[in-house]
């Protein structure tokens, strides 16, 4: 959230937030078949744990720190990327933290963070289906009445706001020269917390006079199947947010949900057998794109789109890189006959 706080210092003030993050993340160049693509790499922004979910975080565990919340809950598959980003950082804002876990195809990737989430001994709900996550979520919400459960992804108002400053933060560095203006901003679409946040907070730094030049459109390549990834969803996501920033005395920006659904591309051609299955495409893009960290199910099907652009001539390409350079441990014996039985049994 620094860089929302250097442009609209009293936008900022209004907003309650935890710093997490080491902010800037990086943005370089890198060459492919004698063309370059910039890289922003949000997987260096914490060494604990990085990613682009401590954008989000940042703003959720403000909020619930706001609230008098003693513990935050999350939600997400076994191997969530969410999920494990808030059980690291959680204690780091002086929270406590469960999760509420549904079970998803096992992965090399999914594997590492569930095995981290079991590591950190955390109270873990585990429901049979993501079917069942509303009501669990329900009856915790009902319990646990200093406890905040924050949604999949943390993707509403509150969670986008981390991605609006990120709109800024970039911004700051091309102006440094550190890449020209992206044509597009490609990335994977989960959630859609940070696609929307990014979608909103381009529109909110160009309104500002912060972003000078073109706005790129946002091109998000779908990691979960329809209703979550709906071009309309996102787009009226980020027309809440713009409509919260004002609320918060923010610049009220003129512009509707009909624009910024033109300013959003939803990529469906790597979603393949569908969530948390990786594709040949996102295979040969780990072996292809050299530099970030990728993972077979999330990133690198983003990064396949971002190679299948390049070979089309689209440009300048930017690839918003949001997973974790950091490799997690795997959880002890003891802590696995602590795990729900079935959990254990799906980690193999």
């Amino acid at each position: 959230m620094r860089a929302l706080a250097r442009h609209l210092p009293k936008l900022a003030d209004r907003i309650t937030w935890v710093e997490l993050g080491d902010w800037p993340t990086p943005l370089t160049s890198l060459s492919i078949a004698g063309r370059p693509v910039w890289i922003k790499h949000e997987g260096d922004s914490h060494p604990l744990y990085g990613g682009n979910k401590l954008r989000t975080l940042e703003v959720w565990f403000g909020h619930a720190r706001e609230r008098g919340a003693r513990r935050i809950w999350t939600i997400g598959a076994y191997g969530s990327n969410h999920a494990i980003a808030t059980v690291l950082h959680a204690p780091r804002a002086g929270l406590d933290v469960g999760a509420i876990l549904f079970p998803q195809p096992s992965t090399e990737w999914a594997v590492e963070n569930c095995g981290a989430l079991i590591g950190a001994g955390i109270p873990i709900v585990r429901v049979r289906s993501v079917l069942e996550m509303p009501f669990a979520a329900m009856r915790i919400a009902r319990r646990d009445r200093d406890a905040v459960v924050m949604p999949p992804g943390g993707a509403t108002p509150v969670g986008t706001l981390g991605a609006v400053s990120a709109a800024f933060e970039l911004a700051e560095q091309i102006e440094a020269g550190l890449a020209p203006p992206p044509r597009r901003i490609v990335l994977a679409i989960g959630s859609a917390c940070t696609t929307a946040g990014l979608l909103a907070g381009l529109a909110l730094a160009h309104a500002s006079g912060v972003w000078r030049w073109p706005v790129p459109i946002v091109h998000g390549v779908r990691v979960t199947p329809w209703p979550v990834t709906s071009r309309v969803r996102i787009a009226e996501l980020a027309h809440r947010t713009l409509k919260r920033v004002a609320t918060l005395g923010g610049p009220r920006v003129g512009i509707g949900l009909a624009e910024l659904v033109q300013r959003l591309v939803v990529d469906r051609r790597e979603l393949g057998d569908g969530y948390g299955r990786p594709t040949p495409r996102s295979e040969a893009a780990i072996a292809g794109l050299a530099g970030p960290r990728l993972d077979g199910v999330y990133s690198a099907k983003a990064a396949a789109a971002l190679l299948r652009l390049h070979r089309e001539g689209v440009g300048p390409l930017l690839f918003w890189a949001t997973k974790s350079t950091a490799v997690l441990a795997a959880p002890s014996l003891d802590q696995l006959r602590a795990a729900p039985p079935a959990i254990v049994t799906w980690l193999g």
